[in-house]
């Protein structure tokens, strides 16, 4: 699929359907059971994802070791899901962008309420699909039933 902003519902839920690896900027630990930083990586990983947490401030979440930055993210991660405030995605769009192309994910999401549109054209400019302020555990929901 082309690099893009996706709005189109039919390819949120195909993107939702397809990914095997994500990777979660900002994943929590579960110290906070209801944070979306944590029950939607949750639901990702019952659901027999795998899921890579990148956060500095964690060893560890959901059982796994976390990844510091995006610098460190391995190739084959089908999604990156970001849960960081607005004003944190013009810096992890530079990380992004200084990734050897091999190593980006074809598709960046944006969870709910997160929105940077000179961020989202510099991703699509680098060959990157983004889905901004959409809920990908919400897709996944629907995605997976049907």
């Amino acid at each position: 699929m082309n690099a893009t902003i996706v709005e189109n519902e039919a390819e949120l839920l195909t993107i939702a359907r397809e990914m095997r690896t994500v990777a979660v900027v900002g994943i929590k630990d579960g110290r906070d059971p209801d944070a979306a930083g944590f029950t939607v990586p949750q639901m990702m990983k019952r659901s027999g994802l795998r899921v890579l947490g990148i956060n500095p401030t964690l060893a560890s979440a959901l059982g796994e070791p976390t990844l510091r930055s995006v610098a460190e993210l391995p190739a084959g991660v089908d999604v990156l899901d970001v849960f960081r405030r607005e004003d944190a995605i013009p810096e992890l769009t530079d990380q992004l962008l200084a990734l050897p192309p091999e190593r980006r994910p074809p598709v960046v999401w944006l969870q709910s309420g997160i929105r940077h549109d000179a961020s989202a054209a510099r991703l699509v400019a680098a060959g990157m699909r983004v889905v901004q302020d959409r809920c990908l555990g919400v897709y996944m929901r629907r995605a997976r039933r049907a």
